[in-house]
């Protein structure tokens, strides 16, 4: 069988295997793929008469890699056939049977069709080594998924490695002794506070891991999920990690609007032991607790507040730091609430930009309004809630009345043709 030199096979391969963290089956796997693109690129070239190679002309041709020898071969599988109408996929009777007498038509046979090495062209070799890149970077993509596919939604160590653009590339890694791939953290997945420096290790939120052919890190990570906080609880609070304690909720704003406010999470927590008081197991001895997750949050502010089955009370635990007189639940369906402070807890409640009131209100589902309990009118109020429930009231009735004659409808066309005849 004739060979085309490869000098270096095996030093290459295991070049290949280290530098890209890849096994060598798996380099191996992507070299005969591109060998056998270089030789489809050697074969269109011989065939200038515009010979039509469709998409599966190849299929039948395999590459024999030869690590021992330091080469390669081509392979053909044909059929025996009377006459042969393409040479490329069919071979004679007759000419097989002159070295293997009990052959027979439809019989196959794998033949060498290695090309002489000089004629494998320069082309053909350029053509080889595109492909190989290809196929070798598409070998990571598929590792990467396979490894961190699971892993989607955790929260992971992560080292800065370089700057694109707005984002951070980082290198992740999804454990011990397991080589790291590089990770994007765009920049609104940034904290405000962080100061992102080559070498230094941050915890990151996996937040996506991308498939298909992207350029770039398929990994996206965050510093701005909340998922991330929940974790650092999790993992700083024993009762958590116990399940004595659990987080209902969070609500982060990580990146708030305007750069005059900063960033800032609502966490509500909850507990079944009645010896258990769950916001201050969050919070720790002297805040010993809490003050970690805000060191590696660089800072943001984090109000824990106990959650409530009863809406007014977690509506008013929500509002945290701000003192509550009382929660009206003036739409329950529609979770439309009042709120009325004291005039000087009314800024407390609203918070800087109205932080605080939106941060309660995506914690907690409803539509919160706050009032100066001083300027309040609970009669004119009162009024509002009435007119609000009887207009429901209404429509629900009206809805009713329309449901009963589609129904009614759907009777009278239910009749057959020979009974309206009668």
């Amino acid at each position: 069988m004739s060979l085309v030199n490869l000098p270096g096979l095996k030093d290459l391969i295991d070049h290949i295997s280290r530098e890209r963290n890849l096994p060598r089956l798996a380099v191996q796997a992507s070299l005969r793929e591109a060998l056998l693109k270089g030789y489809e690129r050697y074969r269109r070239s011989q065939r200038m008469d515009r010979f039509h190679f469709d998409e599966t002309y190849f299929d039948n041709f395999e590459v024999d890699l030869d690590t021992d020898q330091e080469g390669f071969r081509i392979l053909s599988t044909k059929i025996i056939v009377e006459e042969v109408a393409n040479s490329d996929h069919q071979i004679s009777l007759q000419e097989v049977q002159e070295v293997a007498t009990e052959a027979s038509l439809g019989d196959s046979v794998v033949l060498d069709v290695t090309p002489e090495q000089r004629e494998f062209g320069r082309m053909a070799a350029m053509q080889t080594k595109q492909v190989l890149s290809q196929k070798l970077r598409d070998q990571q993509r598929q590792m990467v998924q396979e490894e961190f596919q699971d892993l989607e939604g955790t929260v992971l160590s992560a080292k800065v490695l370089r700057f694109e653009r707005q984002s951070v590339i980082m290198a992740l890694s999804s454990g011990f002794g397991r080589p790291e791939v590089e990770a994007e953290l765009p920049k609104r997945e940034q904290l405000p506070n962080d100061n992102y420096r080559i070498n230094i290790t941050f915890k990151v939120y996996l937040k996506k891991v991308r498939e298909g052919p992207h350029r770039g890190p398929q990994l996206i990570v965050s510093r701005a999920s909340a998922g991330l906080v929940v974790y650092l609880f999790a993992n700083e609070v024993p009762e958590i990690e116990d399940e004595v304690v659990r987080i209902v909720a969070v609500a982060r704003e990580a990146n708030p609007p305007s750069r005059h406010v900063g960033p800032r999470t609502k966490i509500a927590v909850d507990t079944l032991e009645r010896d258990v008081d769950p916001v201050g197991a969050c919070i720790g001895a002297r805040g010993s607790r809490i003050q970690v997750v805000v060191n590696e949050l660089r800072g943001e502010k984090i109000d824990v507040i106990r959650w409530s089955p009863d809406p007014a009370t977690y509506i008013a635990n929500a509002l945290s730091p701000a003192r509550v007189e009382e929660v009206r639940l003036i739409n329950p369906e529609g979770r439309q609430a009042h709120v009325l402070v004291g005039d000087d807890q009314l800024s407390l409640a609203i918070g800087k930009e109205g932080q605080n009131v939106r941060l309660a209100a995506r914690l907690t589902g409803w539509k919160i309004d706050i009032k100066d309990v001083a300027k309040y009118d609970y009669a004119a109020e009162s009024a509002k809630m009435e007119a609000q429930l009887e207009a429901v009231r209404a429509q629900e009735e009206l809805d009713e009345d329309e449901y009963e004659y589609e129904d009614e409808d759907e009777l009278d066309s239910s009749v057959s043709p020979d009974e309206e005849d009668i």
